[in-house]
């Protein structure tokens, strides 16, 4: 009887053997790794500021920008001046743009009745490397025929792009 317990302990122990050499002969472990990155780059910003229309006798003021703001300070004679500046804005990142505002907001309750600002929008969409400008236009109100008493009015603007 030891024999026949000792035959079968030795098969089964066999058939166990055999199962684990097939089993590692048809199991295969996969690998995955990776990596992720940003390579997309948001650079919207104003690169210029300059004077399209300027009236004799005016100002147009000292000039500045930079990647976020553009400053002027135009100095008008007389009823009827105008000066015109053109400001410049880039996509100089690889992301594209949709303009989300445009607000433009003159001092009305402060500044002085006789100046007048229009503007114009830039570009709804500014794909990447794309250019576009628009305008602030300062005028002297022609219809006055005098010197009002409050001489400023100050102009503040805000646009905004976002991802398109």
């Amino acid at each position: 009887m030891k024999s026949k317990k000792d035959i079968i302990v030795g098969t089964l122990l066999i058939v166990i053997s055999l199962m684990a050499i097939g089993y590692s002969t048809f199991a295969t472990q996969l690998n995955i790794s990776g990596t992720a990155e940003i390579v997309g780059e948001w650079n919207v910003k104003i690169t210029n500021i300059e004077v399209k229309e300027l009236s004799d006798g005016c100002d147009a003021g000292k000039l500045q920008y930079t990647n976020t703001t553009a400053t002027f300070n135009a100095k008008l004679k007389k009823p009827g001046d105008v000066i015109t500046y053109e400001i410049t804005i880039q996509n100089a990142g690889t992301i594209d743009a949709t303009l989300n505002s445009a607000i433009f907001t003159p001092d009305n309750e402060n500044g002085s009745p006789a100046i007048i600002y229009e503007t114009t929008d830039p570009s709804q969409t500014l794909n990447a490397g794309d250019i576009t400008t628009f305008t602030v236009t300062v005028k002297y109100d022609e219809k006055l025929t005098s010197v009002p008493e409050v001489k400023t009015k100050q102009l503040t603007g805000v646009i905004e792009y976002v991802q398109k």
